[in-house]
């Protein structure tokens, strides 16, 4: 699996990881109050440490972790752009828009 980010999108990230305190990108397949666990929304997460069960994914220009049982909900090559308008990324593919309004929650201590 490979990840591209924009520019936009990379400089974004950048500040919302900071330099004061150490993080890791996650793509998160959301699904905490979906209802059932294939009803979820991608989203970024910054974390401390990779979980049991992450696995590094290819990243440009930098990698991100995912669980390893939340790669069925996405495809091989896949893009996050920035839309600096609405102040949010956006997850898409060759053939999808998976989630126009991601944000990346901070979900370190």
């Amino acid at each position: 699996m490979h990840i591209t980010f924009s520019e936009q999108a990379a400089e974004a990230a950048m500040q919302k990881l900071g330099t004061d305190r150490p993080g890791l990108m996650k793509l998160a397949y959301d699904n905490e109050g979906c209802g059932c666990a294939v009803s979820g929304v991608p989203t970024l997460w910054i974390i401390e440490k990779p979980e049991p069960g992450d696995f590094e994914v290819d990243g440009q220009p930098f990698p991100l972790w995912m669980d390893r049982k939340h790669e069925v909900f996405f495809e091989e090559r896949m893009t996050v752009d920035y839309t600096s308008k609405d102040r949010c990324f956006v997850l898409k593919s060759s053939g999808q828009i998976y989630n126009a309004f991601m944000k990346i929650i901070d979900k370190r201590a």
